[in-house]
């Protein structure tokens, strides 16, 4: 089981360091841009969120948002490459446990979310310096939300069954669910309707807990942000591993 959990691990690996430019280049030039046009040129005029400046107050939220993109993008692109060149008929056959596969594509995962997170983060640190206030709440928050996306990009992979499927998720659910889960603003100041909707959004609390780890500051209770998304991963976890066992739009007739 290693030797397989291994393979599958430094195949994922290999795969999106191979194609770096594709992989690690856009997201710090994307990253660039935010912190020139929210940091730079509205920062300014914003002035102070929470009692810190600005800039350093969206720093969190830029990273967290590259993390779960990454980590996403990674699990769903990858699986769905192995079902359209029909080589994951390999693994089928193979007495790997599904388990084991599994965790060997979340894996490559939260790799690749670790990665572009670290050049992230290395690039940020040219424009603003940057403020470590746990090095622990940000692991682990940085390790729960990238298991939660791999394990999200694997249940998509399985049900799609085109490109095009692979990309309405990341488009039209996580980017919507990333702005409006306090990346760029504080929740205590929204309207309470806003506010109570809020509570429902899972990034919310992850990433109200990585604005922990950086700056101190946080609007729940870290146990809650903790929490939240653990359940979640329970959840997608014993789903993934289902679909995984039943074969949906796996197995072939």
């Amino acid at each position: 089981m290693w030797i397989a959990y291994k393979t599958i691990v430094t195949k994922e690996i290999l795969r999106f360091v191979r194609i770096w430019i594709q992989t690690i280049i856009p997201p710090v030039i994307t990253t660039s841009l935010y912190l020139l046009i929210f940091g730079g040129l509205m920062g300014g005029r914003i002035g102070q969120m929470q009692g810190v400046d600005y800039l350093n107050f969206i720093v969190p939220g830029i990273i967290l948002m590259t993390v779960i993109m990454q980590s996403y993008a990674n699990t769903v692109s990858s699986f769905f490459m192995t079902k359209y060149n029909n080589s994951f008929e390999e693994l089928l056959v193979s007495t790997t446990p599904n388990w084991v596969i599994l965790l060997g594509f979340v894996s490559g995962g939260v790799c690749r979310g670790l990665t572009i997170g670290l050049a992230v983060t290395f690039t940020i640190s040219f424009f603003v310096e940057i403020q470590i206030h746990s090095f622990v709440v940000i692991g682990i928050t940085f390790l729960i939300t990238s298991v939660m996306f791999a394990l999200a990009g694997f249940i998509n992979a399985v049900f799609a069954k085109t490109f095009d499927d692979i990309s309405i998720v990341p488009n039209f659910v996580l980017l919507p669910l990333t702005y409006l889960g306090g990346m760029f603003y504080s929740i205590d100041i929204l309207p309470s309707f806003w506010r109570s909707v809020s509570i429902f959004n899972p990034i919310y609390y992850m990433m109200d807990a990585f604005r922990m780890g950086f700056l101190g500051i946080g609007s729940v209770e870290l146990w809650k942000a903790f929490l939240v998304p653990c359940i979640m991963i329970i959840i997608l976890a014993l789903i993934a591993n289902r679909l995984l066992s039943r074969g949906v739009s796996i197995k072939t007739e």
